[in-house]
């Protein structure tokens, strides 16, 4: 099972979250998406998940700094208190177990990232 994570900057458009879903892996196997409890009513965010078809987890602004991530950005780390917002909310809405495939993918025009975590089914 895959989530796909995303961390995004509030002028990010969908194209922005698809080039950086596209650069993380694209969404073969992805099952849902998550962000930030308080990014997850973006327009831009619900409107990929509603083109995607895929549900949307939405993860508590307080969780994320609990999940073990590989990157820092100084603007996350400031306003979310993890340095990603996008291998966070992938980690914790994978649930117990989950591993990153890979660290964040950023957009092409640097506005979105895209973090797949991966939990084998038990």
């Amino acid at each position: 099972m895959r989530v796909a994570g995303f961390g995004f900057r509030n002028d990010a458009t969908v194209d922005s979250l698809v080039s950086a879903l596209q650069l993380a892996g694209g969404r073969d196997g992805v099952v849902s998406c998550a962000t930030a409890s308080s990014k997850s009513g973006a327009p831009c965010f619900v409107a990929m998940t509603r083109d995607l078809g895929l549900p949307v987890v939405s993860v508590p602004d307080a969780d994320l700094a609990m999940a073990p991530v590989q990157s820092c950005s100084d603007a996350s780390e400031n306003a979310f208190r993890t340095g990603s917002v996008s291998e966070a909310a992938a980690l914790l809405a994978a649930g117990p177990g989950a591993r990153l495939l890979a660290p964040r993918a950023i957009s092409a025009d640097r506005m979105a990232t895209c973090a797949i975590a991966e939990r084998e089914d038990p």
